[in-house]
């Protein structure tokens, strides 16, 4: 399959002058699949309507049909196409923060979506991305559309459309080209279908801040605890991983650097993910920067980056340093202990 690339500037208020948009608009109203900017990151989109669509984004991700995915919309009016009721609580949250990172779960009607995109459940999980391409092309297409992270299953997500290229080039229709993302970690999820509404997933609206408009939100337990069953689109599997495997640690930087030293006296070429802070503390093959710790939205937009550069390099392990869990915290806490498969090494 030829992947076209299609450059658009978000900058430019009339988007309606880039017949690159009808384009990929077009793409989407055949079935085909497209990657697209948020701004969080990169979306595979597809019609989420038809089942032809939605399987095409499964196959060119190569991720299990088992896992929902979230549903983009660019007017809150076409909730009412597909969604039975909107409770008192989501029209608050969507009058705060849509357009934008929060993905809100509503129950569904029937016959509507294409059951492979809602894994055949009774919910769908809906958001109104803030970004002028992803708006526009919506628009353009005049369809919901099911999208996932633009990346390969596993691989950390794409904040870039040169990510999206290394990852799906020959597999998807068109990637269009936004420039980088924002955010930088995919949205968070919160169940309104429940007497009090839940995260499943958090992301780029902090618990903290729902709780300031609506009170009171449950966490979704298999957030802490490993075994527990995930509800959420995008939890189910392993994810965000670089290619040489990744261990978090709990402790001091004279750990980290322990570490990393007994790893290079047996040969071993290590990195490390550190932030401005600390990084011209560690003497480690690759020292990989992540933003600064005093302002955790900076890691946020370069941890998936980060993650990606280290497949560039020949590291045979890597170190990463831990963040705190609450914020925008809780979000790139949650990406790097599923990125090294819940690994942490401890400082006795």
């Amino acid at each position: 399959m030829k992947t076209e690339l299609l450059i658009v500037d978000k900058n430019v208020d009339n988007l309606d002058i880039y017949p690159q948009i009808t384009q990929a608009a077009t793409f989407l109203k055949e079935n085909e699949v497209v990657a697209f900017p948020t701004e969080t990151v990169y979306g595979l989109g597809g019609n989420a309507k038809s089942d032809e669509a939605v399987l095409k984004i499964f196959e060119a991700k190569g991720r299990p049909s088992d896992n929902p995915l979230i549903i983009h919309i660019s007017k809150k009016e076409q909730l009412n196409e597909f969604v039975k009721e909107i409770p008192a609580t989501a029209s608050i949250l969507m009058e705060k923060f849509w357009p934008g990172p929060l993905t809100i779960i509503f129950q569904k009607k029937d016959g509507v979506l294409s059951d492979v995109a809602t894994a055949g459940l009774e919910t769908v999980a809906v958001r109104m991305p803030e970004h002028p391409l992803a708006l526009a092309l919506i628009d353009a297409a005049g369809l919901p559309i099911a999208a996932p992270s633009a990346n390969r299953s596993g691989r950390p997500s794409p904040t870039t459309a040169m990510h999206v290229w290394e990852d799906l080039n020959g597999r998807v229709s068109a990637v269009v080209d936004g420039g980088p993302t924002g955010i930088g970690v995919e949205s968070t999820v919160l169940d309104c279908t429940a007497e009090i509404p839940q995260i499943l997933r958090p992301g780029g609206v902090t618990k903290e801040q729902i709780e300031a408009v609506i009170g009171e939100v449950k966490v979704d337990p298999a957030l802490t605890n490993v075994q527990a069953a995930p509800k959420s689109p995008g939890m189910k599997y392993t994810h965000y991983a670089p290619d040489a495997p990744l261990f978090l640690v709990k402790g001091s930087r004279d750990f980290i650097q322990q570490l990393i030293a007994e790893k290079r006296h047996e040969g071993l070429k290590v990195g490390v993910l550190t932030t401005e802070e600390n990084s011209d503390y560690y003497e480690a093959d690759v020292v990989q920067v992540c933003g600064q710790r005093a302002q955790l939205e900076t890691v946020a937009t370069a941890l998936y980056d980060s993650l990606r550069s280290f497949n560039k390099t020949d590291v045979d392990i890597i170190y990463g340093e831990m963040f705190r869990n609450d914020g925008v915290g809780h979000a790139i806490m949650n990406r790097l202990l599923k990125a090294a498969g819940h690994k942490i090494v401890e400082e006795l």
